[in-house]
Parts: C-alpha cells; sequence; structure tokens
C-alpha cells in the first residue's frame, strides 16, 4: 500500500476532480465507487481491469483480505481529508478505483456469441445516468445475456451509472453506439424478436410470447421510443391503472425482464 498526503501527488493524477473530469469522459478508462463495485472489479466476472485503487485510511483494515488479492494493482491510501481534497468532494464511502476498458465490441459482434437461446435489453436514447444503472441491475439481477445502448445513451462505465448498477455494468456484456435503426438491424440479423415497450402497445406484457431468442427495447422517459422505430417491432405495454400511463423506464426493464426471462 502507497500512502498519499499530498493531494497534488502526481500518482494520483486520474482521481483528481473526478466530477468534472466525469462529465467530460475519460477515454479507455473509468472511476468505480464503493466497496461492492471494488469487488466485482477485482473478481473473476469483471469485463474490465482495475488500473490503480484509493482508499481512506479507515476503510483498510475492512478491506484487507480483498486488497490483498488485488494482485499487483497499486493501493493508495488516503486521510479522508487529503482523499477529499483529491478528488473534490467528500467521498463518504471512501472507496474508489481507476479501471481500464476491455476493448470496445459492436452490437452484430456481440449478438453473434450469444448462445441460441437469450435475452438482451436495447436502449435507445436512455441519457439519464441512474436510469442505465437501473437497467444494467434489472438486466443482472433477471438474467439477460447483453445490454445494447444507442450512441445517444449514457456510457454504462459512467462512475453514477456504475454505483446505481451495483457494479453490473462491469460485468454485463455491452454495445454503445449507432443509431437505434441500427440496432434494429443487427438484432433482426442475430434472429432476435424484439418487443418495444410503449403505454401505446398493440400487446400487452402478458399476452407477449418471448422467442429463443428475445430483445426488449425501451426508450427514454417523455418522448420514448420513435414510431417509425417500434413500427419495425413488436410493441408491448404494461397495464397500470386508471390515470396513469407510464413507468419509470429501469422500473418498466425490471418487470418486462422478469416476465419474459420466466419464458411465460
Amino acid at each position: 500500500m502507497i500512502r498519499i498526503d499530498d493531494p497534488d501527488d502526481p500518482r494520483i493524477a486520474a482521481y483528481r476532480a473526478v466530477r468534472e473530469r466525469d462529465v467530460v469522459g475519460r477515454g479507455e478508462r473509468f472511476v468505480a465507487e464503493g466497496e461492492v463495485v471494488l469487488r466485482l472489479l477485482l473478481g473473476d466476472s469483471s469485463r474490465h481491469q482495475a488500473e490503480s485503487v484509493l482508499i481512506a485510511e479507515s476503510r483498510v483494515a475492512g478491506l484487507e483480505p480483498l486488497l490483498g488479492a488485488a494482485g499487483h494493482v497499486p493501493i493508495y491510501v488516503a486521510s479522508p481529508a487529503v482523499m477529499d481534497a483529491i478528488v473534490g468532494f467528500h467521498i463518504h464511502r471512501g472507496v474508489l478505483a481507476i479501471g481500464r476498458r476491455a476493448p470496445a465490441e459492436d452490437a452484430a459482434a456481440l449478438l453473434a456469441r450469444l448462445p441460441p437461446r437469450a435475452l438482451v435489453v436495447a436502449l435507445v436514447g436512455v441519457s439519464n445516468h441512474d436510469n442505465v444503472g437501473g437497467v444494467f441491475r434489472n438486466a443482472a439481477a433477471f438474467g439477460a445475456d447483453a445490454v445494447l445502448l444507442d450512441g445517444a445513451s449514457c456510457d454504462p462505465l459512467y462512475r453514477k451509472a456504475i454505483r446505481v448498477s451495483v457494479g453490473a455494468s462491469l460485468v454485463t456484456p455491452f454495445a454503445r453506439g449507432g443509431s437505434g435503426w441500427e440496432l434494429l438491424d443487427a438484432l433482426a440479423d442475430a434472429g432476435f424478436t424484439t418487443f418495444a415497450l410503449s403505454p401505446s402497445g398493440e400487446l400487452t406484457l402478458e399476452e407477449a410470447r418471448p422467442a429463443a431468442r428475445t430483445c426488449v427495447m425501451l426508450g427514454a422517459e417523455g418522448p420514448g421510443l420513435p414510431h417509425a422505430l417500434m413500427a419495425r417491432a413488436t410493441t408491448v405495454r404494461i397495464p397500470m391503472a386508471h390515470g396513469f400511463d407510464s413507468l419509470n423506464v429501469a422500473t418498466t426493464s425490471g418487470i418486462a425482464l422478469y416476465r419474459l426471462a420466466r419464458g411465460a
């Protein structure tokens, strides 16, 4: 473990001003926050690699077994005050890590390597970090094989998205880029039946019967999925009480995945 007493120490430059640098992106690197997320990042199921860890000195004893298994990853330790000065705000969990992304994969390549029976989620224009993190958490919880995101959707490795996903975006395969129409093309070419979730869906979720390869497609809250996009898919709605016509997109994903994962 490497003691850090100076917030300007060049060895921890990657952690400096975390919030501002998250806004502009970090290229090949990302920031992971919290003990649960760190365990996944350092675990065998992570698709990405830890580059370094920065923890508050008060967390060292409790994390010693985990940190001992980190191999050659540098572990930086600082007082809470120095850690806060480094990152630019109070990190009450006292655990941060810098990760390096796995090589990017496009939707067609990702779908091609999935098993004959597969369940995936596709997001179009979902730019809210909390919603993307929530969708990834649900995808992992209900056994989805992958998540596809168009280029307008939030990066699943944004710090807040990782945190909300409880690390699920570190272990769930995903591809991000292109348009919703390009995602639909890739899904069709790979033999997927796509269910587009919308309050105006032609089928209820109970009526929808999953195929061997099924995709749940979701749009942003408010505008939802473009009508031209839904015209190329089977539209599905979740019936609800009179006076309410929609749910949070992450909540919708959980209900739809639970139903379709069961094959009911």
